[in-house]
């Protein structure tokens, strides 16, 4: 006997739950679900569209082209609530999703292999180290998906039978940047074949990366990022915010929350993401564990004359603690997907009177979230931001205020 159930929500992964709790791969909300056994057909509803890419879903690098951009924000908004909620949080306010564009991402990371004679470079299929090879990608920016074919070709030439290699591509302001891991740059026709590839394809940089770390073989422009009107100089597969649309989201995001604070904190800074835009009205003391990432925020700062001062510290292991901070107007915190369990508990216990959380981890931001409300804070306003578009990977700010 044949079971119909509707799709009502997404769960985490993006599989849809019925309305009696079963998991769908493949659905969308407002599908209809037959179940005959182990037979499953899904009816599609108003909301279930055609993916626009050829290689969906095999392709792990989207999990939710079949659904409209209503259901798709729909879940963006629910995987945040429903994570605040399980830890008795609620939200004031929730901003209107700002969701990145098609063919906006500006970084991304491939992998590849040669065998047979052939080689195959493109994204893991989902839950597997199968390589898809990707003949096209709707979320990439074309200037960066268009060095895929020529990579093909360069890559065959460079890795021998079996070989794998990574590439990281990034667009930065000067163009290109390009960084293979595995590729070896130790003879002269090597360094040859790769120069040329530089040249041929006008890459700001290339770089190798091998068991004596990264090194850049040719640099034609140095790889800029200009964030908060001052110009950074990128280290090789730099953290950046995926999409420049994502990021100017954020970014004012953060700028309406701080207001007019005059010393704030930017705690996991990275490259100034935020620090060198807050730093145009504040003074900012930046802090993060990446020694690298915090010296070229240091010098792009002094450079522009801006108020930054950088501290190299593992915020994971020694948090800056109440008394650290109580000088500070505003903090703003944007750990890794782990979370900042320990930074949140320093905070929690502090008089701050203003804290501002970015996240790429609804899990982990409930989490901080839930110590803050316990030590006096109340989440007054938050922005969903999805630019990771079709994934199932979502981004946040969120204001807390005492």
């Amino acid at each position: 006997m044949s079971d119909i159930q509707p799709i009502v929500r997404l769960a985490a992964r993006g599989d849809g739950v019925t309305a009696d709790g079963r998991f769908v791969i493949g659905a969308a909300i407002g599908d209809r679900v037959r179940f005959d056994g182990d037979a499953v057909t899904i009816e599609p509803g108003p909301g279930h569209v055609t993916p626009p890419c050829r290689h969906f879903p095999d392709c792990g690098g989207c999990q939710l082209q079949h659904i409209s951009d209503a259901d798709y924000c729909t879940f963006v908004v629910d995987r945040i609530v429903r994570a605040l909620a399980h830890c008795g949080v609620e939200p004031g306010w929730v901003a209107p999703v700002a969701l990145s564009p098609p063919r906006s991402r500006r970084r991304a990371s491939l992998r590849a292999v040669r065998r047979g004679g052939a080689l195959t470079l493109g994204f893991n299929a989902e839950g597997t180290h199968r390589i898809v090879d990707v003949e096209t990608c709707h979320v990439l920016l074309p200037e960066l998906f268009a060095l895929v074919a020529p990579l093909r070709a360069l890559l065959k030439a460079a890795l021998g039978e079996g070989q794998g290699a990574g590439v990281t591509l990034t667009m930065s302001d000067s163009g290109p940047d390009l960084l293979l891991a595995n590729v070896a740059a130790d003879r002269l026709d090597r360094i040859e074949r790769l120069t040329d590839f530089a040249r041929m394809h006008d890459l700001a940089r290339l770089a190798v990366e091998g068991p004596a770390g990264v090194e850049t073989v040719v640099e034609a422009r140095a790889p800029l990022l200009t964030m908060g009107g001052v110009a950074v100089g990128l280290p090789p597969a730099p953290f950046l915010q995926a999409t420049r649309e994502g990021e100017a989201a954020l970014v004012a995001a953060v700028l309406d929350c701080v207001g007019d604070a005059r010393r704030v904190a930017d705690l996991f800074c990275g490259l100034g993401t935020f620090a060198l835009p807050l730093s145009r009205t504040a003074r900012v003391l930046a802090a993060d564990a990446g020694g690298p990432a915090l010296a070229v925020l240091q010098g792009a700062a002094r450079a522009a004359g801006r108020p930054v001062e950088t501290l190299h510290r593992d915020l994971f292991r020694r948090p800056l603690t109440a008394d650290e901070l109580a000088s500070c107007d505003a903090v703003v915190f944007d750990p890794p997907r782990a979370g900042a369990q320990a930074q949140s508990a320093a905070l929690a216990a502090s008089r701050v009177p203003l804290v501002v959380a970015v996240s790429c981890n609804p899990s982990t931001f409930a989490r901080d979230a839930e110590r803050l409300v316990a030590g006096g804070y109340r989440l007054a306003r938050l922005w969903p931001v999805a630019q990771f578009r079709w994934s199932t990977h979502v981004e946040l700010v969120a204001e807390f205020i005492r």
